[in-house]
């Protein structure tokens, strides 16, 4: 999810999508409260819960967060 106010991007990991980022944008999570208002730029499913926080861990760390930049929230250029 990308702040719409404030230059942050949270990763996370969720069994209910939309549920989660309405609890985000309302304020029911402490760690994203400053950041609110959201939107879903991008999400990635897996099919068992320890492969969503293997790649939730890879996503939050250094290089996890360049690839996430270059290559899946990059906005591509229109033809």
């Amino acid at each position: 999810m990308k702040s719409l106010k404030k230059d942050f991007i949270y990763t996370g990991s969720t069994k209910n999508l939309v549920n989660r980022l309405n609890e985000h944008n309302e304020g029911k999570c402490l760690s994203t409260k400053a950041y609110r208002q959201f939107e879903l730029n991008a999400y990635i499913a897996v099919i068992t819960e320890s492969k969503a926080r293997k790649l939730e861990k890879y996503f939050k760390s250094g290089s996890g967060k360049a690839i996430l930049k270059k290559r899946i929230l990059t906005t591509e250029a229109k033809e």
